[in-house]
């Protein structure tokens, strides 16, 4: 697929899949800023060719990411607590950073310039109380224990989810990697309405995440993604033609 140069905005800039993203960005030459929290990340952010943005998801006022905003094409939002300052941290920043985010986008005064959303959120975000239909009873297991072991960030990550999914003012992709894995990708994934395993490379899910800048008729999607045997790009623009738009909720 053809791309031109775009501008992208990374929030939680600094995170391993983060990281990933900028260098996939940048190599396919769009201008790209991460937002970090400490002056010591930036070299890592230039290391990847990015340009670095001191702006903190849970301090600054959403009016200073507007301004952030303004003339980008895409905002990724990348940013996660990882399990640090329990609860009340988790929902500082998977929740309401999201939020501010949202909001932020919705700041933009020219409606028709507002930058789409990539948003990264996780596997089985869902209504606790409905299993989806495609699921076989080993992704119920694997769902039981995420909710034993993960119960506020998953809780969290789904509140910032339906939150997303009843905006209408910007244009939104919600991508729900299955379990994190550090091993080299292979640049192959099941796409879609998937299984909860098996897990994925972090390098798959930045590459996953950088094809989406180009994959403007993604919006209104949300997109499941574990490893799997199909190129990456070929899955995505299948599940991308069939728009299922149903969000798990």
């Amino acid at each position: 697929m053809a791309s031109t140069t775009k501008k992208a905005i990374i929030i939680g800039g600094h995170g391993n899949v983060a990281l990933r993203l900028a260098k996939f960005l940048t190599q396919a030459s769009h201008q790209t800023t991460s937002l970090i929290r400490k002056p010591e990340h930036e070299s890592d952010i230039k290391g990847v060719g990015a340009q670095p943005l001191l702006l903190s998801l849970e301090d600054a006022p959403t009016s200073d990411f507007a301004a952030a905003f303004e003339g980008k094409d895409v905002v990724y939002f990348c940013a996660g607590a990882g399990g640090k300052g329990g609860e009340e941290r988790t929902k500082k920043v998977d929740y309401e950073g999201a939020v501010k985010v949202f909001d932020a986008i919705e700041q933009v005064k020219e409606a028709a310039k507002r930058p789409r959303l990539v948003l990264l959120s996780a596997i089985d975000s869902r209504d606790p109380q409905k299993f989806p239909a495609h699921y076989d009873e080993q992704d119920k297991e694997i769902s039981k224990k995420y909710r034993e072991t993960l119960a506020t960030f998953v809780h969290w990550k789904y509140e910032a989810d339906k939150n997303l999914v009843q905006r209408t003012t910007f244009k939104w992709t919600i991508l729900r990697p299955g379990t994190l894995k550090d091993e080299p990708g292979t640049g192959k994934a099941t796409i879609g309405r998937t299984h909860l395993r098996p897990g994925i490379p972090r390098d798959d899910v930045a590459k996953t995440l950088a094809l989406l800048i180009d994959r403007e008729a993604a919006a209104g999607l949300t997109i499941d993604l574990v490893g799997g045997e199909t190129p990456i790009e070929e899955g995505l623009d299948a599940f991308i033609r069939k728009g299922e738009t149903d969000f798990l909720g």
